[in-house]
């Protein structure tokens, strides 16, 4: 595997949040992953990209705990969570949230229910407490005042990714994993989407982990991508240097017309945002 750099900004080593180590997950006989590697570093955002049936999502159940490996280390926050005690793993979850794909929302809750469980579950507060806590949470996903008495049933596609990300920044996590959160949104609620979890990051001190196909937001939010192929991390580094990697599959992913059209769009926003910063000084 090559592996690159911290992040954008790389030069003093930054702490492990994230580490996995011979990772190897085996279904009866088919082999998801064998000998997979990956580290990441408290306060980037990792994009992880493969073709269909790579084990992306495998490998992001692995890290949270829902599923156990066959093989190899699974380091999270500092704890090895495949022997990881129930008490020491419950103090790791409480430190991780997660957004899944399509949201998974409870549909008998209402969108401040749903992000109100995860603090049920972990703490014992007063309600009138979480319910402020809860109506902070789905502010900062940028949702409606009026959103939290809503069931996921009457929301739209958009608002219920962000009625999700509410309930997965509610304990204030180190960690935010994302499984495909732009699918599904079209262009601008993506792209506003994006925008958002750099908010977040900047201003919650998040380390991300996502999955996606979007190749916008491989773009315009991550600081290093890494690609899973052959059973394992093929190559992680930034985003420039993982394009021009020697393979048929990310030659294809990343030199096709659409990830052309995606890294011209993100070109000529940082030149427009460069040309107005240039003219307000």
């Amino acid at each position: 595997m090559t592996q690159g750099a911290t992040g954008a900004n790389s030069g003093e080593p930054r702490e492990v949040v994230i580490e996995v180590d011979g990772l190897r997950n085996q279904f009866g006989e088919q082999v998801v992953h064998d000998g997979l590697d990956l580290t990441v570093h408290r306060g980037e955002i990792v994009g992880v990209v493969g073709g269909s049936g790579s084990g992306k999502s495998v490998l992001l159940r692995s890290i949270i705990g829902l599923n156990r490996p066959t093989a190899g280390s699974v380091k999270l926050l500092g704890e090895e969570m495949t022997t990881v005690s129930d008490v020491r793993r419950a103090a790791v979850e409480r430190r991780c949230g997660v957004l899944f794909q399509n949201g998974a929302l409870f549909s008998s809750l209402t969108v401040a229910d749903n992000v109100m469980v995860p603090m049920r579950e972990h703490f014992d507060l007063p309600l009138p407490l979480m319910a402020r806590l809860a109506a902070l949470k789905i502010a900062l996903a940028g949702l409606p005042a009026d959103a939290g008495a809503k069931f996921p049933a009457e929301l739209s596609g958009g608002m219920v990714k962000r009625a999700a990300l509410s309930r997965a920044i509610a304990l204030d996590p180190d960690i935010l994993f994302l499984d495909e959160p732009t699918a599904g949104l079209d262009p601008i609620g993506a792209a506003a989407f994006d925008q958002l979890i750099l908010t977040l990051r900047e201003s919650l001190g998040l380390t991300v982990f996502l999955i996606t196909h979007d190749l916008d937001t491989l773009y315009t939010i991550c600081d290093r991508v890494a690609v899973v192929s052959q059973k394992r991390i093929l190559v992680v580094d930034t985003l420039d240097k993982v394009e021009r990697f020697d393979d048929p599959w990310v030659h294809d992913y990343f030199q096709g017309p659409r990830g052309r059209s995606a890294e011209r769009a993100v070109s000529s926003a940082r030149t427009s945002a460069a040309a107005a910063a240039a003219n307000r000084i």
